[in-house]
Parts: structure tokens; C-alpha cells; sequence
């Protein structure tokens, strides 16, 4: 079973739905199942004082200005709902609300995904875990507590769910991978799980592919020097179609659990290099 490729285009479209739109032609391109984006009712989100607070940004000079410019609206999302269609590729989003999830509810959606900061915030994975779609749970910044409790929420709602080893560091150390973790969740959980990767470069992510995870995510960009938090912890169309053709490679030379059994483009080569035998 092929492992379920996400792009991560999260905020990094700055904005721009032309961006945005480049950004799902850089998945399709490099051979993604799906792009994910992040939507937050910022009022709910982050209370006033911080967004009142200061910040440099193209949008203007407080923390406000900056999350307005990041977040897209109705008219935006249709459109990205349109162009993936065109485009032949899913879409979905991280709800960081109950008033954006509610918002995504207007989309055919196939999945849900539960980012690492939300983890701990119990009504909104009831709210998602209530529409039985099938659900990511990334596992960052979470104790054995937090993810006990998701775990609880999403088979007590008898919500199909996978969970995704991820350290929410930008970009992560490789010293921080921990990718043995991956192991632990499937037998602590017996679950499928995932990897959400937040390093540079490709390596580690093929690290935890060689793990047997069922999904990988990784964010996407046009240019790692863009403005943005996710920016450098993202992959340049080179690197994300680099990493998609060696994963799909190692699926096909991981075969099957077979012995004994000998390629009939042996035969001849046997043949030949045994012929001395006796």
C-alpha cells in the first residue's frame, strides 16, 4: 500500500491566492496526494492583547495585521476548491477553531487533521472526531497524556484516525527526529501512523519512511528565503520532487515478505554461473 503523500502548503501562500495556486502546481507536479492549508478564526485563536502587540510584517505593524494578511476568506477557499478539482489533486485544512471547522464544513472534504497545538483542546477534537471523516493527528509538543486523550476522544466517536510522530521545532535538529517514536505509537496506539516533518532536506523523512509509516507530511514552498515562519522547514519543488520519486521507488523495491522463491531472470544467470558444478 502506497504511502499518502500531504503537501503542506500551510501558510506559506502569504496570503495570495496566485501563490497559492502555484503552490498546488508544485504538489500535483511532484507527484502529492493531497495539500493541506490552516485556517483560524484569529479572534478565537489569539486573545486581543496579543494581537494588538507589535510586528514588523508586509501587512502592516501589529500581530493582527499579520495574521489578517496569512488568512484566507470564502472567496479564496472556493477557489482553491475549484483549482484542486481542475487539478485532480484533494485538499484539506487544519481547523485551529470550532468556527473554522464549521467553515470547512461547507467542502466536500475527505479528511480532518488535528494540528500539534490543538491537540490539547478537547472540544474541538469532539467536534471533529462528530464528523466521522478520517482524521490526522499530528503529536507534537504532546505528552503521553495528550495523545491518550485524543486517542480516547476519536474512538469513542468511532473516528477513523492515524496519528503523525512530529516535533514541532522549525526547521528540527535531526538529533531531534526520534524517529523510534514512530515505533512506539503504533504498538502502544495499534494504529497507523504517520510522520509530519519539519527538518530541511530529505533524509530524515526517508528515515521515517523506511519506519513503515501509512502518511507523510511535509511543507512546500517556491523559495525558502520567503517571508514566512514555515518557510525554511519547507521543501523547494527540487526537493519535493526528489523525495516523492525515492519514496515511491522504495515502495517498489520494498516487494513483498517472500523466501525461496527464485525470478525467472535468474534462471539463466544460475545457469551459467553454476554450470562448473557438479
Amino acid at each position: 500500500m502506497n504511502t499518502f503523500l500531504i503537501a503542506e502548503i500551510g501558510i506559506n501562500h502569504n496570503g495570495d491566492i496566485e501563490l497559492a495556486k502555484k503552490l498546488i502546481d508544485e504538489a500535483k507536479e511532484a507527484g502529492f496526494d493531497s495539500v493541506k492549508f490552516q485556517k483560524r478564526d484569529i479572534d478565537l485563536v489569539y486573545d486581543e492583547a496579543m494581537l494588538s502587540s507589535s510586528r514588523e510584517s508586509p501587512w502592516g505593524k501589529t500581530q493582527r495585521d499579520q495574521k489578517e494578511g496569512l488568512e484566507f476568506g470564502k472567496k479564496e477557499y472556493d477557489e482553491i476548491d475549484e483549482y484542486c478539482k481542475k487539478k485532480n489533486i484533494h485538499w484539506f485544512a487544519s481547523a485551529w477553531d470550532i468556527n473554522s471547522l464549521k467553515f470547512l464544513d461547507n467542502y466536500s472534504l475527505k479528511y480532518h487533521k488535528v494540528a500539534s497545538a490543538m491537540i490539547i483542546d478537547k472540544n474541538l477534537l469532539k467536534e471533529i472526531a462528530k464528523r466521522s471523516k478520517y482524521t490526522f493527528i499530528s503529536t507534537g509538543m504532546s505528552s503521553t497524556e495528550n495523545i491518550d486523550e485524543a486517542v480516547k476522544i476519536f474512538k469513542e466517536y468511532s473516528c477513523p484516525f492515524e496519528l503523525m510522530h512530529c516535533v514541532s521545532t522549525y526547521p528540527m535538529k535531526t538529533e531531534n527526529a526520534n524517529l523510534n517514536t514512530i515505533d512506539a505509537l503504533k504498538k502502544k496506539y495499534k494504529c497507523k501512523v504517520g510522520y509530519s516533518g519539519h527538518e530541511t532536506g530529505i533524509a530524515v523523512s526517508l528515515a521515517a519512511f523506511s519506519k513503515g509509516i501509512s502518511s507523510l507530511e511535509r511543507h512546500i514552498t517556491l523559495d525558502r528565503s520567503m517571508y514566512g515562519s514555515d518557510q525554511s522547514a519547507s521543501l523547494e519543488p527540487r526537493g519535493a520532487k526528489e523525495l516523492i520519486s525515492m519514496i515511491r521507488k522504495m515502495e517498489i523495491a520494498f516487494g513483498e515478505e517472500k523466501l525461496g522463491d527464485i525470478l525467472k531472470e535468474e534462471i539463466p544467470i544460475a545457469q551459467k554461473l553454476r554450470a562448473h558444478i557438479k
